[in-house]
Formats: structure tokens, sequence, C-alpha cells
């Protein structure tokens, strides 16, 4: 939510509340006006002339101080009624001035603190402090010559008596209209500045809902991405594996048993990482810590082999010299490797398939191709696929996954690293020899940093 400028602000209409303390101010200073009149006439002190009669009195009090109880409701107007009434009493030599002129006072600081439109506002204030001071002006113009004698007689100082006289009238208004001015604007900005943190801490609220909910979302997605990771994986070499002993076990005992020794072994590990992952969300303060460990470039050996005792032809090779990889990083390129060789064994029907780690000047690669089917496998490895761009664009790498010109499928991930000139190497890839996501097979690599494994001879029959 945006905060309009504060000339803008349009500040709330009053309270229920608000209205109902209106309500006994406006009917307290009325009580007032009628003690301080009574007290006034009691004295005999009717210093703006002869007074109207009683009944004029009473009204011209009660004029004044009445329309108090509207003052916040319709701040502008009530300004106007109390500023009108209150001249007309003084034109009319009314005795109570001392309620009338803090009715007066109380106005002005009403429509400052309350006034919806500033610039109306400003120029209700501005007009009847004008005419106020131009009402003075004609007061003392008509009274001057109404002075009676002999008033001025004790006076000693250097300014001639009616000056001064004037002169403190003047300044005595000029500190009560302007104490009524500031009270006023400093009332509403006060409120406006509240309204404002108010604001601010509503979106703050929002804000910080939002980004829970966010994170709740991310640690979902994580949470599935490594449940399919972990699951999908050994799940798929156990339905092969179950597959080919189905097939096997009459005629090829030796063959069923190895089989179902790998399907222990693959249903074992994924038990185990299952307990792995759980155990780490379980544990206090690691949401959204970052996947829990469950393998790294070391182990991609492993899904090679695991490959192999599914039936595959499968082959390694590691391509310059290795460094240490940043764990996130290290897990990364496991899990889109893992990805591939699944979705290779799940969807692809290949007897080949070939993994390359490449450590380049800047980045590793890994790279998974076999010899199986293109057509269909990108519905098929639909979430798969979104697991790999989803872990390489959080490295900020790159991801390609699509058919080979020559037949089969590739899945190429790229993940840079935060290295300050490597050393040279001649078996090292450089950054710019990248292969095009078409080339046709084979291609040309390096000498690997040792021998690609030949397929064991424990494959089993289609």
């Amino acid at each position: 939510m945006t905060v309009a400028p504060r000339d803008e602000w349009r500040r709330p209409a009053p309270t229920a509340r608000q209205r109902r303390h209106d309500l006994w101010i406006g009917l307290g200073m009325s009580a007032l006006a009628l003690v301080s009149l009574t007290l006034a006439r009691s004295t005999g002190a009717f210093l703006l002339g002869p007074p109207p009669s009683g009944a004029e009195q009473l009204f011209w009090a009660v004029a004044v101080t009445l329309p108090l109880i509207w003052r916040r409701r319709w701040p502008v107007a009530i300004l106007l009624i109390v500023s009108m009434a209150f001249i007309a009493a003084q034109a009319r030599s009314a005795p109570e001035t001392q309620c009338s002129a803090w009715a007066l006072f109380c106005a002005l600081y009403t429509v400052g603190a309350w006034g919806q439109d500033r610039r109306r506002a400003r120029r209700a204030r501005i007009g009847v402090i004008a005419t106020m001071f131009t009402w003075l002006g004609i007061y003392y113009a008509t009274m001057i010559d109404h002075i009676p004698p002999g008033t001025f007689d004790d006076a000693v100082g250097p300014v001639p008596p009616v000056l001064a006289a004037m002169v403190t009238g003047a300044l005595l208004n000029v500190l009560v209209f302007g104490f009524a001015w500031f009270f006023g604007e400093t009332a509403w900005v006060a409120a406006c500045r509240e309204h404002e943190l108010r604001t601010q801490a509503e979106d703050l609220r929002r804000s910080q809902t939002e980004s829970r909910e966010r994170a709740v979302l991310g640690e979902r997605v994580r949470i599935a991405r490594e449940l399919h990771d972990v699951v999908a994986h050994h799940v798929s070499v156990m339905g092969v594996q179950a597959s080919a002993c189905r097939r096997v076990f009459d005629r090829d005992p030796g063959k069923a048993r190895t089989a179902l020794t790998a399907i222990e072994q693959s249903a074992r590990t994924a038990v185990d990482e299952l307990r792995r992952m759980l155990g780490v969300l379980r544990t206090t303060g690691t949401v959204g810590a970052g996947p829990p460990a469950g393998g790294g470039v070391d182990r991609i050996g492993e899904l090679v082999e695991r490959a192999r005792a599914a039936g595959l032809t499968a082959t390694l090779g590691v391509y310059g010299d290795p460094v240490a990889l940043p764990e996130s990083v290290s897990q990364a390129v496991y899990r889109v490797t893992q990805e591939a060789v699944t979705n290779t064994l799940k969807h692809a029907g290949a007897d080949l398939l070939d993994v390359r780690v490449r450590y380049l000047a800047r980045e590793v690669e890994v790279d998974v191709t076999d010899n199986g089917r293109a057509s269909g496998r990108v519905a098929a490895v639909g979430l798969g696929l979104i697991g790999m761009r989803e872990r390489v664009a959080a490295h900020d790498g790159d991801l390609e996954a699509g058919p080979r010109a020559g037949g089969g499928w590739r899945v190429r991930a790229r993940f840079p690293l935060a290295t300050a000139d490597p050393p040279g190497d001649a078996r090292r890839e450089p950054h710019h020899e990248r292969e095009p996501h078409h080339e046709p097979e084979p291609h040309h690599e390096p000498e690997p940093r040792y021998e690609r494994q030949p397929a064991v001879d424990a494959k089993l029959p289609a």
C-alpha cells in the first residue's frame, strides 16, 4: 500500500466516541459561558459599552459556544458560525468575552486538526484571522473617540497610551491565533504520521505473511524435489531389476539372485537417504537451510554401477583436474546425474549410457547421454526436468536436455565456479569449447583422468 502525500491525505471522520466528547465539550462551554456572563453582569464591568437586554446576552453567550458540539463533524462550517457569532456579539456589546474567545480558539484549532481539505482549511483560517484583525481595527477606530476622559492620567511609559493599548490587544490576538494555528497543524501532522505508521505496519505484516508463505512453498518444493530424487531413482532401478528377475527366474537362478540382491541394496539405500532427509527436516532450525546431504560428485560412480547392474552398458569419464566443489554444487551435480540416469532407466529403452564429468576453467559440467528413444520423453520426465532446472538455476547454471541428432537423449548441465585465474592444463577444456546441443556422437574428449570402466558381464537379458 502506498502512503498518500500528506496534503492529499484525508483524516477519517470522527468516531461515535469522539462525537460524544464534542457533545459534552459544547454543553460544558455553554454552561461556562453562562457562568461567565453571570459574573460579568454581577461586576458591572461592561468593557464593550452598554449591554443589550438580558435575553440577548444569553443568546449570544450560547450562540458562540454551543456550535462546538459539531466541531469535528463540520469543522469549517462551525468555525464560520462561531466567528460570525463572536463578531456579532461584540458588535452588540455582549459582556461575556472570556468563554467566547476560547470557543473561537477551539474552532480555529479544530479546523487545523480535522479539516479534510487542507487548502480549504488554510483558506478558512486565514480568512477568519484576517476578518478578526479587521474587526479589531474597526473596533479601535470607533472606540477611540469614546474613551472617558482621565482614563490614561496615570500613564508614565514612553509609548502613547492609546497606541500601547492597541498594540497590546493586537499582540494578544496574534498569540491566540498563532497558538490555535500551531496546535491544529501539530495535531493533524500527528494523526497523519499515526496513519502512515499503521499503513507501514500493515504492509510489514502483509510482507511477513507473504514471506512466510513463500518460505513454506519453497520448503514444500524442496521436499518434493528431494523425495523425487531419492525415491524415483532407486524405485526405477528396483523396477528394472524386478522385471529382469521375473524373466530369468526359472532358467537362470544365479542372475535372478543377483537381481534380487541389487533390489535389496537399492531399497536399503533409498531408506537410508529418506531417513537422512527426514532427520534433517526434523532438526530445529534447518527449515530452508538447504537440501539434506545425500550425495556428491564422488558418488556418481555408484549411479553408473547401478545402471550396469540394471543391464545397461554404462561408462564414466572424468576430464580435467578435479577440484573441491562447494557442497551444494557437488550435490546438485549428483542429483542432476541421478535424475538423468533414472530417466534413461525408466523411459529410454536404451542399452548404452555415457556419463562424463568435466572440470573446465570456470565451471563444472556433467553430460549424460544414451542411445534410447527420444520421442515422448519430454512429457514422461516433465517433473524430473523441472527439478533439474530448479537445481541448476539455483546455482546460476545452464541446462540442456533434449534428443541428439544421432539418436538418443542428452542431459548436459553446467555449474559456474567462483575461481580466480585457475592454472592452465592441457587436459582441461577451454571455456568456449562447448558442444552444440545437437552435435552428433561420437564427440572428441581430452584424455580422461581415468579410463571408462567397461560394462560387466552380468548384464541381464531383456
